[in-house]
């Protein structure tokens, strides 16, 4: 019944979900303050007319959150799903092949900003809620709570989470904004990296000088925030700050051979990428460097004439942003609070340092043993015919840790997109396989679920 009601419905629960993506709901910019709003009410149009109770928009000091529910029985348990329906922004838009928020179906794949991370993946728990709901077989009582802040940080949700604490009881937290091992292997993600992420300002000269005239004689800020930027690692890959790793979780050698136990090819890897080797912290393997360790990556520098043609300048300002993830036990501000401390150390005289740290999270793992994650992992054997794997994700969801230590809630990552969907890049894109066996392996969780 479930197989057949997603084959007969499959093609509305796509244009549905372009509907969704041709919305520019980018967070980080101003401009999209309204496409943002229009994603998250039609959102909530969704959620009503999927068969909720009630949906609504509960405003924040930013964008509003989604939120709705459907009670079945006060004694059956309850699943709060949470996503976000805002996205990164598209840039660089040469890179896409065809329009970020035109979604086109390319082999199989749905390309556009939105595709996997988040849109596509959320909406896969509305129409897995539709599905129970006209075949009247949903089991649990439902929540859902999609918020569109994610990409920036989530700085509103913490208070909503606190001051809501009776709207949002539930039994466990069901999120899908992870990836798969593989369409062939399915997997289940049980620890996330936490994150700490500044911008870095360096400046020279109170303006901008001849680099003929001055050259050689003042610091260029680009230069000297280059060799800062280099020195942040060692030759053996590991970071430099003082402090960094004091409280850095180690993982026993069986659990670390256990991670290494999922399937991955290394060559495939490499050739995916377009890339002749990887790199990484001596002593790990590349599943450890994007799971278990923490990083420090710039994401972005720039400073100085960057237009078309040349002009001389020895610029006034360089500037950088940088992100680390984190590991269970480090702390995200603590993390931040080292970093500045160091970084300003690292400036000659010849300049000056400004710090501005922007967002974060803490890192977060989530136990095998409780009754969801047995549940989850009897819809995946059901629908794949295969036991998930359990796997450590290289990247950060903040309301995991924030469930945790606010409602005591432990959460389910039952991802379904994959880690070659180009997420945060030009050309993201979601499986349409994966998007529909996502939604009849959701169904399959509340029945198991509910026992």
């Amino acid at each position: 019944m479930v197989k057949q009601y997603i084959h007969q419905h499959q093609e509305r629960f796509l244009q549905e979900l372009f509907e969704l993506l041709r919305l520019p709901s980018v967070s980080a910019d101003s401009r999209h303050k309204g496409d943002v709003r229009k994603t998250a009410e039609l959102v909530r149009q969704r959620i009503q007319e999927a068969g909720a109770d009630t949906a609504e928009l509960v405003e924040t000091n930013g964008h509003p959150i989604v939120f709705g529910e459907k009670r079945v029985d006060p004694a059956a348990p309850t699943v709060l799903v949470y996503g976000h329906y805002d996205v990164q922004p598209p840039d660089p838009l040469e890179r896409w092949h065809t329009p970020p928020f035109e979604p086109t179906v390319r082999e199989g794949k749905i390309y556009a900003r939105g595709a996997c991370d988040d849109k596509g993946q959320f909406y896969m728990h509305i129409k897995a809620f539709e599905l129970l709901m006209k075949q009247q077989a949903l089991t649990c009582n439902v929540k859902f709570m999609i918020e569109g802040e994610e990409e920036v940080g989530s700085d509103n949700l913490p208070l909503f989470v606190k001051t809501h604490r009776d709207k949002l009881k539930a039994d466990v937290i069901l999120i899908s904004d992870t990836a798969l091992i593989s369409l062939d292997q399915p997997s289940i993600t049980v620890g996330l990296r936490g994150l700490s992420y500044v911008e870095v300002e360096v400046t020279g000269a109170n303006r901008d000088l001849h680099s003929g005239v001055y050259g050689g004689a003042v610091a260029n800020p680009i230069n000297v925030l280059a060799k800062m930027i280099a020195s942040l690692h060692d030759e053996n890959g590991r970071i430099t700050i003082p402090g960094f790793y004091d409280r850095v979780a180690e993982l026993s050698a069986a659990e670390r051979q256990a991670l290494n136990n999922a399937p991955f090819d290394l060559a495939a890897y490499k050739k995916e990428l377009g890339i002749a080797e990887v790199i990484g912290e001596k002593g790990y393997t590349t599943l450890e460097r994007t799971g278990i360790r923490p990083t420090l990556d710039c994401n972005g520098i720039w400073g100085g004439y960057t237009g078309e043609g040349a002009k001389t300048v020895l610029p006034s300002k360089a500037y950088a942003k940088i992100s680390m993830r984190l590991v269970p036990d480090q702390q995200p501000a603590e993390i931040t609070e080292l970093f500045t401390k160091h970084f300003i150390s690292l400036a000659p005289p010849s300049v000056r340092v400004k710090v501005t740290p922007h967002h974060g999270g803490e890192p977060a793992v989530t136990p095998t043993t409780s009754k969801a994650y047995k549940a989850a992992e009897e819809a995946f054997k059901e629908v794949w015919g295969k036991a998930p794997i359990p796997t450590r994700d290289g990247g950060s969801i903040p309301i995991v840790a924030l469930f945790k230590k606010e409602l005591g809630l432990d959460t389910v990552l039952m991802g379904f997109g994959l880690d070659s969907d180009a997420l945060h890049s030009p050309n993201e894109h979601y499986g349409i396989a994966n998007f529909l066996r996502g939604i009849e392996t959701i169904a399959t969780f509340y029945k198991h679920f509910a026992k």
